[in-house]
């Protein structure tokens, strides 16, 4: 396996802003790192059944993808469409009304299963590097809680960044907002044309 070929290919894509690390940051901005941590333990374990069920399943995964691939990529565009409006129209007051909705385990985990960059991810992930070179049951799960450890760590990372600077981006949170919904709606364009 090229070992930093593969490093490399995880580490951009997984710390490159996509819908976990945005909405992470947004919440950690919004709510605290503390509370934030919930919706990135939950993106870590979505993360995990996919890139679980992208190791066993890859082979039908190949053939079912030409498929459903644009379902899937409408289906998340759209998505983040939505969560990109939403930051726009975000407004203080309901705070505690999104909080418990929004900013959970289980929306962490369900963003996984409409995550276009994030199967894609996992897809591109095992078919070049993993499964060519590794196809024990064993080296399967190991591969599949490193991506799943880096997709958690990269989350908490931009949360964690949004919780260090949140005095500085609540100062100035419509111009935020606007940037957070502009590179969602970047993600959202990109996938479409890809």
């Amino acid at each position: 396996m090229p070992l930093l070929s593969f490093l490399l290919y995880i580490f951009v894509t997984s710390f490159t802003p996509g819908p976990n690390n945005i909405m992470a940051m947004l919440f950690a901005n919004k709510y605290g790192l503390r509370k934030t941590t919930k919706f990135c333990l939950g993106v870590g374990a979505g993360f995990l059944v996919v890139m679980l069920l992208c190791s066993y399943f890859n082979v039908l995964l190949q053939n079912s993808i030409p498929k459903i691939e644009f379902f899937m990529t409408v289906l998340g565009a759209i998505y983040m469409v939505y969560l990109a409006i939403k930051i726009i129209l975000s407004k203080d007051d309901d705070k505690n009304n999104d909080e418990n909705r929004n900013n959970s385990f289980f929306m962490g985990m369900l963003l996984q299963f409409i995550n276009p960059k994030g199967i894609l991810y996992g897809i591109t992930a095992i078919a070049t590097f993993i499964l060519p070179y590794h196809n024990s049951n064993f080296s399967l799960i190991m591969y599949s809680l490193l991506l799943a450890f880096v997709g958690f760590v990269s989350t908490f990372c931009w949360s964690l960044f949004g919780s260090v600077f949140q005095k500085f981006l609540s100062k100035y949170k419509s111009q935020f907002n606007i940037v957070m919904a502009l590179l969602l709606m970047y993600s959202a364009v990109s996938i479409l044309i890809k």
